[in-house]
């Protein structure tokens, strides 16, 4: 992804964001007028699409189906003092949804009951506060938003979701810092659309969730699929096992104790931490009977993970390297010990 906060001189950002992996491709294009009055308020723009194919991915440890979704969103942030500021958001989205040969039942069972092509309007209203001293690598201050978002009457769906988000850094001498983050969120249906879409789970596992363990592993898991396939014009079934559906509900959380790596001088653009990472997503109702780890929420659910990280602040954007090993592991979740990302920092 590339971002310019000054493009041409103008003092508006510019980002434009490009992902592919071997089962999903994203793009998306951002404009933003940080003065769009003299007051502060900000005026926002973005366009988007992706491409997600988990259908023919048998190893990949998620729900196989296929979605396509594009759309296009604007913004007004406005200021309420030095540090915080609202946010309204309007973004139209169509998705369209496909099974794939050994999609879990409560796929199907979703696709029953609402279709596989929705156009919703989502509308947003959302509180940031941010005391950090720097943009990227803080070492003092906090951050945290709240955000509410309802898609509105004339959707396809009906669905709201409900985020929060923290973090605070304690220094705690001059080269050392402990860092305290905290992500919850609630969803679910209302009006003819039963619980959240399950396209719009909350997962957790992997980098900015919980390191250590498999990116969307974590958390309920669906009904044992049973799939087709042929071989010498002969149609066969197979079994598979359960996959990550994910939940309504998140809270992960963590501790980070950052320090500077040894032997490196300049420190400006790199940051190494011992952390410790907790979390889980949940159900509070079951979208079928044989949906497992649903219905229930509970601490004593929650994965623990313990590792180092290090991020380098490179040309590129941020490159962020972990090791970790589970100390709590739920029962059917992926581990990964060694896991890499572009574009995010801790």
């Amino acid at each position: 992804s590339i971002s310019q906060t000054n493009f041409l001189g103008t003092g508006n950002k510019v980002s434009i964001g490009l992902t592919r992996s071997e089962y999903q491709t994203k793009y998306n294009f951002g404009f933003t007028n940080p003065y769009f009055t003299e007051d502060g308020v900000s005026l926002g723009y973005n366009l988007f699409y992706s491409s997600t194919d988990y259908s023919d991915y048998y190893d990949d440890g998620v729900s196989y189906y296929a979605i396509n979704s594009y759309g296009a969103g604007v913004s007004l942030g406005y200021p309420i003092s030095e540090t915080s500021r609202l946010t309204y958001g309007l973004t139209l989205q169509h998705d369209d949804i496909s099974p794939g040969t050994y999609s879990a039942d409560e796929i199907y069972d979703f696709i029953q009951r609402e279709g596989e092509s929705f156009n919703n309007l989502k509308a947003s209203i959302g509180w940031s506060e941010s005391t950090l001293n720097k943009g990227v690598l803080a070492t003092r201050g906090h951050s945290q938003s709240l955000t509410l978002m309802a898609t509105t009457p004339g959707s396809d769906l009906s669905f709201y979701k409900l985020d929060y988000s923290g973090q605070t850094y304690l220094p705690l001498s001059e080269r050392t810092t402990l860092r305290l983050h905290t992500s919850l969120g609630y969803g679910d249906g209302y009006g003819s659309t039963e619980g959240l879409p399950f396209y719009e789970n909350y997962t957790a596992g992997g980098q900015g969730s919980v390191r250590g363990f498999k990116d969307g592993s974590l958390g309920p898991r669906n009904t044992p699929a049973t799939g087709t396939y042929a071989s010498a014009g002969q149609a066969y079934y197979s079994d598979r096992d359960t996959d990550a559906l994910g939940g309504n509900i998140l809270v992960t959380g963590g501790a980070e104790y950052i320090f500077p790596m040894p032997f490196i001088k300049d420190q400006r653009q790199l940051r190494s931490s011992v952390f410790v990472d907790a979390g889980n997503v949940f159900s509070d109702t079951c979208y079928l009977s044989t949906t497992q780890g649903c219905g229930s929420v509970g601490l004593d659910q929650l994965a623990v993970s313990l590792g180092v990280g290090v991020t380098w602040y490179s040309p590129m954007g941020p490159l962020t390297f972990s090791l970790a090993t589970p100390v709590k592991k739920p029962e059917n979740a992926e581990t990964q010990i060694f896991q890499f990302s572009l574009g995010q920092t801790f």
